[in-house]
């Protein structure tokens, strides 16, 4: 591959389409305005999901979830609900939220090449009668994603297949692929501690403020 930077970009949808055949009815059609059956126990069944955002501005920022399988909870077929578990508080998501309510899920399953996508507007949730019923382990949320649903449709098998994700041929040893985190923090911001220090406070938060 030659490594030149590119030159020729497209101006506007209309010369985006036109490099591509025209949509399958099927996926065209396929996006509905609420949960069903399917989509509930899909939902249900991952322990996983991505969250898209973005500011006002523009600035983009995706950010995964993860606890046990259903911890995303659907209180109704428009409406979901997930806990914002202990992080690094930067707060990348909820601070766009409240800037900008538009969001986009993107749910997976282990095992499950297909995936959920869920688009919708969110507010963040401090209701704490609501949140308490996402205790672990003695924690209790501060808040939670509250997500009005726009849109629901599920995402066909080709991303999975292709980067055979649950499939070991392109499984890496994390310990001889790539530098600790904490020596990549280092290496990436100048940062005093060193590599090895930095990995033990990222161990530690992660054995001690998992909730």
């Amino acid at each position: 591959m030659a490594d030149e930077t590119p030159t020729e970009f497209v101006a506007d949808e209309t010369g985006l389409r036109s490099l591509y055949d025209a949509v399958h009815p099927l996926a065209a059609n396929k996006a509905i305005p609420r949960l069903e059956k399917h989509s509930r126990h899909f939902i249900a069944l991952s322990p996983f999901l991505c969250i898209a955002s973005s500011d006002p501005a523009g600035p983009a920022d995706v950010s995964p979830r993860g606890d046990a399988p259903g911890f995303v909870k659907v209180l109704d077929d428009q409406t979901l609900l997930i806990p914002d578990r202990i992080g690094n508080n930067r707060l990348d998501t909820s601070a766009n939220i409240a800037n900008n309510a538009h969001i986009g899920l993107l749910f997976l399953i282990p095992g499950v090449t297909e995936t959920l996508r869920v688009n919708g507007q969110a507010r963040i949730c401090t209701d704490a009668e609501v949140l308490a019923e996402f205790e672990v382990r003695g924690k209790i949320p501060k808040t939670g994603i509250l997500v009005q649903i726009e849109e629901v449709l599920f995402q066909c098998s080709k991303a999975l297949v292709r980067s055979k994700l649950w499939q070991e041929d392109y499984k890496v040893e994390r310990k001889t692929a790539m530098p600790s985190l904490g020596q990549m923090i280092k290496d990436q911001i100048g940062a005093e501690q060193s590599g090895e220090e930095l990995e033990a406070y990222v161990q530690k938060s992660v054995k001690e403020r998992m909730y």
